[in-house]
Order: C-alpha cells, then sequence, then structure tokens
C-alpha cells in the first residue's frame, strides 16, 4: 500500500513478525535483508499483483475501506475499528455479509495482531487542566458510553475505549465484530512481538525515535516493489543500507 511508516508498514510489519523475522536484533543491528522479511514480502507482492486492486501502492486505510465498504475487496487485514464501519449498513454495501477472524500467521502467531491506541491528554501548558481532566474521565466513561448509545445506538459507540463495553448484552447484539475485536485488543503484546528476542517495544513499528525515519524510507522501498519498480530483492537491500545509515547515525553502533 502507500508507502509510510503507519501505511504500509504497519501491516508489513505483522507479516514479517509472524514470518519469524524482526526489525532489529538485540545489538540494534537492522534485519530487514534477511530470509523472514524476504518470505513477507515475496508473498505480499506476489499476492497483491495477483488479486489486488489496481493501484495497490498507492491505497491505505481510507482506500481499502471504500473499497471494500463497495464490495471490491474479499479480505483486508487492517485495524479493528474498522469494523464497525463495514458492519454499518449506511456506509457498507456488504455489511450483511462479513465475518471476522484474527490476522492470519505463518511461522508464528507472536506479532500477527498490531496494537496502537489514540489518547487523551492534557498539555503541561494548560491553564485548564482541572476542567480538561474532568473532561477526559466523563468522555472514557461508562456514563458516556452509555449516552451514545441512547443517542444513537449501540452500534455507533467507541470500541476499545472499556472492557466492560464488550460485556454488554446490547453492544454484543449489534455488534458482530465485538468478540473478535476483544480477543485482537488481548493477544496483541508490544513487549514480545517477534519469535526472535527483541530489543524494542512494539508491535508493528520500534518506540525508538528513528524508527519515523526508517519506517518512512522502507516504506517507500516496499511500494516500489508491489508497483514493480524494484525486485523485492533490491528493495531489502537498499531498505537494509537506509536503516543502517540512520541508526549509526542515532549512535547505536559504529
Amino acid at each position: 500500500g502507500k508507502p509510510g511508516w503507519g501505511d504500509n508498514m504497519a501491516f508489513l510489519t505483522t507479516l514479517v513478525n509472524t514470518n519469524g523475522g524482526q526489525w532489529f536484533d538485540m545489538q540494534w543491528k537492522p534485519q530487514i535483508d534477511t530470509k523472514p522479511w524476504k518470505d513477507a514480502i515475496t508473498f505480499y507482492v506476489d499476492m497483491m499483483k495477483k488479486n489486488g486492486p489496481p493501484g495497490a501502492s498507492a491505497n491505505s486505510f481510507n482506500e481499502n475501506l471504500a473499497l471494500f465498504n463497495e464490495g471490491k475487496c474479499a479480505a483486508w487485514v487492517d485495524a479493528t475499528i474498522a469494523a464497525s464501519f463495514i458492519s454499518d449498513p449506511k456506509q457498507s454495501k456488504v455489511a450483511d455479509k462479513v465475518a471476522y477472524a484474527q490476522a492470519p500467521t505463518a511461522v508464528t502467531p507472536k506479532g500477527a495482531n498490531w496494537l496502537w491506541s489514540w489518547n487523551l491528554a492534557i498539555p503541561a501548558s494548560s491553564t485548564k487542566d482541572a476542567a480538561a481532566q474532568t473532561f477526559i474521565k466523563w468522555a472514557t466513561s461508562k456514563d458516556y458510553i452509555n449516552l451514545v448509545a441512547k443517542e444513537t445506538g449501540w452500534n455507533t459507540v467507541p470500541t476499545g475505549t472499556r472492557k466492560s463495553t464488550y460485556a454488554n448484552p446490547e453492544f454484543q447484539k449489534v455488534a458482530k465484530f465485538a468478540a473478535a475485536e476483544k480477543k485482537a485488543i488481548d493477544s496483541a503484546n508490544p513487549t514480545d512481538s517477534t519469535l526472535p528476542k527483541s530489543p524494542y517495544v512494539g508491535v508493528q513499528y520500534a518506540a525508538i525515535p528513528e524508527f519515523q525515519a526508517i519506517g518512512v524510507a522502507v516504506g517507500q522501498q516496499m511500494s516500489a516493489a508491489l508497483a514493480g519498480k524494484v525486485t523485492v530483492d533490491a528493495a531489502l537491500k537498499t531498505a537494509q543500507t537506509s536503516a543502517e545509515r540512520e541508526m549509526k547515525k542515532g549512535g547505536y553502533y559504529k
């Protein structure tokens, strides 16, 4: 898909994880030009060329959501929040034909499900921090969930915010995706997401300052491979060189 550390590399990192790969070894050396990465990216490129939509190398979440809702995408691996959109008859032509499952696995289930979240924070410069904290407490409360359900229906409540939501019979009744979504959230482990031991925290990313630049550069190479502009081997070699350069610049090794 569209190149970016949070675009194509989010999914591709989980694909690498489940093929037994990782971003960095315990010495922080990039592991991109390795067999697990080649297996994952070769599978991805071949599958997308054979079964993917035209122009897939430019697609990200919104483009894939539109394709799925139009009935032009048979299988889509992405964030659990998408479930509430594709199951909504007002948005999706296939709302009554959708089933939900965990992300597929290869040699290991580790890191096949990614983990990300959107959060509310109070800036240190705030002069209304008490009011902001009161708002955050309310906006993430059971009262807020119940208010949304009352006003617009249980199928529109924010998911992934409270464990109690998934235990609510009314939510379970309208959210066919509830069990699969909760399982995905519960099974994603950012501290143990790769088969070989890794020094970083994160499932589909590495929580270090250098990762954004590395992820973007690698994402561009993977997108180029998907578009047929370079071979998978060439893309991995270039990506490895880019990652090594950033890590050396960051002082991880000489």
